[in-house]
């Protein structure tokens, strides 16, 4: 069990709603940096969803990806689509893209 919480992982994610314009970006690096230990990006689509990408542990990314589901987060979330993959490094931090 503790093996399997603490295996490195990748989590892509897109987010829906009214996502684009309200700090989301910006609220989702903040978070991943006080959960701690995971790198990746938000972006913006040209869709008028997120796509955030996080790699650190299952339990990091799974913190994340319930605040990204989570009423905290900047405005309106209407669905969060994600898929778990394994890690393809080369980020430094967690960036805005």
């Amino acid at each position: 069990m503790d093996e399997e919480v603490n295996e490195e992982v990748r989590l892509t994610a897109w987010v829906r709603g009214r996502v684009q314009g309200v700090g989301f970006r910006w609220f989702t690096r903040a978070n991943a940096l006080e959960i701690g230990g995971l790198t990746g990006f938000a972006l913006n689509l040209d869709d008028g969803r997120v796509q955030v990408v996080a790699e650190g542990s299952r339990e990091n990314c799974h913190r994340l990806l319930a605040w990204l589901r989570s009423a905290d987060t900047p405005g309106r979330v209407s669905g969060v689509t994600e898929i778990w993959d394994t890690p393809r490094g080369g980020y430094e931090s967690f960036a805005i893209r």
